[in-house]
């Protein structure tokens, strides 16, 4: 049994000085600090200018690409994704996708983030590497059959979901067709009644790039979100991604289906200068969920980075300093991501899974510490974490990674390139 000391702040309340109790990969209860003796605690982390809180899910990664971190910078994502990218990811041996989704699931845990929802090649690979480090993942094998892409081939998908349901607590298989314009209609179709027959998330890119919608219009006569209400995938088992260029009518249609949009600020404004009409979706009632995308192209794992810069950009996007506020995009980072994975997680409270972060706050930007909620999505960095939970396990605590038994350093050290 633990106990985690400090202030608890999650998007519906702030406890200064609470003690969340630990037991049985839960949360059992949280009190005041005074009152821990209560229980038979054998650890106690955190204390006073401590923060704790939900996990960090990071409803959108691509955590093997920390391989291509750098690459193909300052050009649009057509000209990233045909020139850059896809000739790179053609070159990958299983084993590599392993090593490089173990480092970028690393960066991601020590940075808060407790759960990742990952689309990407390889799934077999992502999923070893994810009960390596402890983190929690639903990872689904990337699928198209529009164009050549052997990595990609459709029946991968149902294979890897088949071999990973149930077979282990912390990864969970779902279905990731590539994106509207990259699937046909007839495999969307099929994807979506293995999924209802099984009860699966379907994780897919949506009206990413002005080309997306245009290929999509071209051979069916529909956007993106009409193309995925014709295939019977719209509904709440779907996680659609960016969104940047959804119509009023596509949002509407959206916001009424029950899917949920993951909203990647600083990747699509880095790859097309601009960001989703995500006030209008949440102004709709679409759950919202937070993506950090992958080290490339935003260069970090930290959603930290990635809550600051959604709430700014969509002030400057919409030119409204109302909109995105700390609590919402909070929200959107920890409870949106829980509703779209079909988790108990996000706040801290009874029966919520044990997926927790320590900051270590005792420092100048957390001062002088009347609103937690600004300061969490303001002020707090990744490098401020000091402890992070998964399942009630100690995953990550001050650098070392306790399952692998290495620091950041020494990952650092074995990934370095040779030579001078």
């Amino acid at each position: 049994m633990f106990a985690l000391i400090g202030t608890a702040v999650d998007v519906e309340s702030v406890r200064r000085n609470a003690a969340v109790i630990v037991e049985d990969g839960f949360i059992q209860d949280v009190i005041p600090q005074e009152r821990v003796g209560e229980y038979a605690v054998d650890e106690v982390y955190g204390g006073d200018g401590y923060i704790i809180l939900p996990g960090l899910i990071n409803a959108h990664t691509h955590v093997a690409m920390a391989r291509f971190r750098g690459l193909g910078e300052d050009i649009p994502i057509e000209r990233w994704l045909s020139d850059v990218i896809w000739p790179a990811e053609l070159e990958w041996e299983p084993g590599d996708v392993r090593r490089w989704a173990l480092l970028g699931m690393a960066e991601a845990l020590a940075n808060g983030s407790t759960t990742i929802n990952d689309h990407y090649f390889f799934a077999d690979e992502i999923a070893k590497a994810a009960q390596e480090v402890g983190i929690r993942a639903f990872i689904g094998q990337t699928v198209m059959d529009t164009i050549d892409f052997p990595i990609a081939a459709p029946e991968g998908g149902f294979r890897f979901f088949n071999d990973w349901v149930g077979k282990d607590e912390l990864v969970t298989p779902t279905l990731a067709p590539h994106a509207t314009n990259m699937v046909s209609l007839e495999l969307m179709r099929e994807i979506g009644e293995f999924a209802r027959g099984r009860n699966a998330l379907i994780h897919v890119h949506l009206s990413q790039s002005m080309g997306e919608v245009r290929e999509v219009k071209r051979r069916y006569g529909l956007p993106p979100v009409e193309y995925l209400e014709r295939a019977g995938v719209l509904g709440d088992n779907l996680i659609g991604v960016h969104g940047i260029y959804l119509s009023d009518s596509e949002v509407s249609l959206y916001a009424k289906s029950g899917a949920t949009l993951v909203h990647c600020s600083l990747s699509m404004t880095k790859l097309e200068g601009r960001i989703a009409p995500i006030i209008e979706l949440f102004e709709r009632g679409t759950n919202i969920a937070l993506g950090n995308d992958s080290p490339n192209p935003v260069g970090l794992m930290d959603m930290f980075t990635e809550m600051r810069f959604a709430a700014v950009l969509n002030k400057v996007w919409r030119r409204r300093t109302d909109v995105a506020s700390a609590r919402e995009v909070f929200r959107w980072a920890t409870v949106g991501g829980a509703e779209a994975l079909g988790l108990k997680a996000g706040l801290i409270k009874p029966g919520y899974l044990a997926d927790l972060v320590l900051i270590n706050a005792r420092k100048a930007q957390f001062l002088p510490g009347e609103n937690p909620h600004s300061h969490v999505v303001y002020s707090a960095r990744g490098s401020d974490v000091e402890l992070v939970m998964v399942n009630g396990e100690i995953v990550y605590r001050n650098g070392l990674f306790t399952k692998l038994g290495k620091r950041m350093e020494d990952l650092w050290a074995e990934f370095r390139p040779s030579g001078p």
